[in-house]
């Protein structure tokens, strides 16, 4: 998990992890690790994953040491949040931090927040941010997917797509 701070990176994981969602903001320290089984299909066969979730912290401060924490990831989800675009310039740094250490990561672009944004109307694509968005996503060769931690949706759809790029 990879995005600016307050994009929703937490709240993307305690979704997908746990069902929940929980408004209150603690901005994560480092990084918060959780596990979710999973069953993605790859080839016409069903394969078992165990998702390793690192929830890395999106500070500034943090950045010297996140690509300790990055070594031998599989893939990551590249999180913004709609409601402030620019948070989407960043996700080409961190997709650049993901590809020194692992030179065939797969990535999913994730829109969040998208219940916030006026016109959405359950997660209809609309608007300068997303198509920024699916740009980076078709130059990273990713899917691109848009959220809501908050109502749930897509967000097991995001990373049931990162686990099946995975397996590929």
């Amino acid at each position: 998990m990879l995005g600016d701070f307050a994009v929703g990176k937490t709240s993307l994981v305690r979704r997908f992890v746990y069902d929940m969602f929980d408004d209150s903001y603690i901005s994560t320290i480092g990084v918060k690790v959780s596990r979710k089984p999973l069953v993605v299909v790859s080839d016409d066969r069903a394969v078992d994953l165990t998702m390793m979730l690192w929830d890395l912290a999106g500070s500034e401060e943090f950045s010297q040491m996140r690509s300790a924490y990055l070594r031998g990831a599989a893939g990551a989800l590249l999180v913004y949040d709609l409601t402030r675009p620019e948070t989407l310039a960043s996700l080409g740094d961190y997709s650049h931090q993901v590809r020194q250490t692992t030179a065939d990561a797969a990535f999913v672009v994730v829109a969040n927040k998208v219940d916030l944004v006026p016109g959405s109307d359950n997660g209809v694509e609309t608007g300068a941010a997303i198509l920024g968005g699916k740009a980076l996503a078709d130059t990273l060769g990713a899917a691109f997917v848009t959220t809501s931690a908050l109502s749930g949706l897509n967000v097991e759809d995001a990373f049931r797509q990162l686990g099946q790029r995975v397996v590929r």
